[in-house]
């Protein structure tokens, strides 16, 4: 039972969040995406909870909290889409 949780201080740790939401029932996995240029987390994660029923308490009572000076968006994780495979190139035509 996957959440996203966006709107994240860039000081929130993946500590934090395993306390926060732990609160509701048991954490099985927290990921902090971190941007690949900087090693500075990107502002949202993904938690995981042993439940559904611990995803909908944990859900009902974080949405909208404020934590370290930000309002927290959560929602049950959606699967990620298909970005498509890269573009075409844009090759320059011959006039």
């Amino acid at each position: 039972m996957k959440m996203y949780v966006g709107n994240l201080s860039f000081d929130t740790t993946k500590e934090d969040l395993e306390t926060l939401f732990s609160d509701h029932g048991t954490v099985t996995d927290v990921h902090v995406p971190q941007d690949r240029e900087t090693g500075r987390p990107r502002g949202f994660a993904f938690v995981t909870m042993d439940s559904k029923s611990a995803m909908e308490a944990a859900i009902e009572a974080i949405d909208g909290q404020d934590v370290d000076g930000r309002t927290l968006k959560v929602n049950e994780a959606r699967p990620r889409e298909d970005r498509g495979g890269g573009g075409g190139g844009g090759g320059r035509g011959r006039y």
